[in-house]
């Protein structure tokens, strides 16, 4: 069974750099702007707005989190802790394909601890570790919420379900 490693709440790398500066591009802070006329509020807009910070970087850097709560009006706290709270959202930077493995009980009978520990050792990389080319991160979930096609492995947005050893294996090379 793999190993949980929690991040360090007090590690360096969580906390703002007051020298770094984000700001979206012109053409994501139109998109932004369609969002806000949709919600009633601003913090209505924080789950959106947050799936566009990452659409755009690719996660969600300390940095974004207070720039999110100055586009929101919100204080970085809260957004921190809905960034925290949800999965979704990357805290770190990750492959091309993030491929995250659910381990919840359907998932777990139906030998997902064994596509999992299979993608670790194929891709030699530990839990939630990215490959040294960029293209993979593990990522271990606890569900997924598809539980009658166990085992889900889901890449990026996409679910694969029904998985196996083999069929990840197969996927792996179509990914490349």
């Amino acid at each position: 069974m793999a190993d949980l490693h929690p991040d360090n709440p007090y590690a360096k790398d969580r906390f703002a750099d007051s020298t770094k500066k984000v700001e979206f591009p012109e053409e994501v802070k139109k998109r932004f702007d369609v969002i806000l006329t949709r919600y009633p509020t601003k913090e209505a807009a924080l789950l959106p707005t947050l799936h566009l910070v990452q659409e755009t970087w690719g996660w969600i850097s300390p940095e974004a989190v207070h720039y999110v709560g100055e586009l929101l009006d919100l204080a970085p706290s809260t957004v921190f802790g809905v960034v925290s709270f949800y999965d979704m959202y990357n805290q770190k930077p990750v492959g091309k394909y993030q491929l995250r493995v659910c381990t919840n009980l359907s998932c777990m009978v139906n030998n997902a601890y064994d596509i999992y520990e299979g993608l670790c050792h194929k891709l030699d990389v530990k839990p939630h570790e990215t490959t040294k080319d960029g293209l993979y991160t593990v990522v271990e979930v606890e569900c997924l919420g598809s539980c009658g096609t166990a085992p889900v492995v889901q890449v990026n947005n996409d679910y694969h379900e029904s998985m196996s050893v083999e069929k990840m294996n197969t996927l792996l090379e179509k990914l490349k």
